[in-house]
């Protein structure tokens, strides 16, 4: 699950990320495994993106594995054999913090043979470099922070500044799953959705046509009840709205569940609307 949040973001905020690793803006499209001839050794933790110039390698870890550094050289490789002339960076980015010794390696050695790759380890890395680009946002709290919970109501903040709400909707769905990996979801759910939905332009005006149905029936019924149930039913129809908007970008039916926290069923019968193409 972690994979495919971090290949999503790369895919869709490539500038941001090479704004992060190389230091400078380009344009990436993605590059498939089979272009390089061979299977992929394990495609799922793979992300290869390329610009006219370099080929850039990013490989997310939860885990450190003992096979990276040959996963490092033999991609570098297989590029080399495809694309001779491009440059190629190669970065294995840590998610979780881990004591072993295998997240420290950054060289693949064989006898004589030798290759270098770039390691990063998050929550070695400042907070305020992922809070600059939406695309970066999700990894601030995996950063290094004393105050994650400060950090996540920070980064709701910017999030909820992105002018796109498609983009909104992916950067905070992607910082739900990935803020599960250092804080419980209790808490995640808490502050993303408070902080997130109280800062959105949509939520505030769902909140005041909740209202505005409220108090109308109210009126009508002449019971206090009604205005609840009004301003209830407006938020939940916010929530299923960003639940469709998620499913409409392929987000998997129990991410989106457990984002918005809707039940699966509910979930499924809103993919099951749209036509099954989640």
């Amino acid at each position: 699950m972690f994979d495919n949040i971090c290949k999503f973001l790369v895919e869709n905020f490539s500038n941001d990320f090479a704004n992060w690793l190389l230091g400078k803006s380009l344009s990436f499209t993605e590059l498939s495994p089979s272009e390089l001839s061979l299977e992929p050794i394990r495609a799922d933790a793979l992300i290869l993106l390329e610009s006219e110039e370099v080929v850039l390698h990013l490989e997310f870890q939860t885990v450190p594995k003992t096979d990276i550094p040959f996963r490092m050289i033999d991609y570098r490789l297989r590029v080399h054999r495809r694309f001779p002339l491009k440059e190629m960076h190669q970065v294995v980015i840590y998610l979780r913090q881990s004591t072993s010794e295998l997240a420290q390696q950054t060289t693949f050695i064989l006898e004589k043979t030798r290759h270098e790759f770039e390691v990063i380890r998050l929550w070695e890395q400042p907070t305020g470099v992922f809070l600059q680009c939406p695309g970066l946002l999700p990894f601030a709290v995996l950063s290094q922070t004393s105050n994650r919970v400060g950090t996540l109501q920070q980064v709701a903040q910017e999030i909820a500044k992105i002018p796109d709400q498609r983009a909104q909707n992916n950067v905070a769905a992607s910082a739900f799953i990935l803020a599960g990996l250092v804080l419980e979801k209790d808490i995640v759910q808490q502050v993303l959705r408070r902080e997130l939905m109280q800062e959105s332009v949509t939520y505030q005006a769902l909140v005041e046509e909740g209202r505005a149905e409220g108090r109308a029936e109210g009126r009508a019924e002449g019971r206090a009840e009604g205005r609840a149930e009004g301003l209830q039913e407006g938020i939940q129809e916010g929530i299923r709205s960003v639940a469709t908007n998620l499913l409409r970008e392929g987000v998997a039916i129990e991410m989106v569940a457990r984002v918005t926290g809707l039940s699966v069923e509910v979930v499924q019968q809103l993919a099951s609307d749209l036509g099954g193409g989640a």
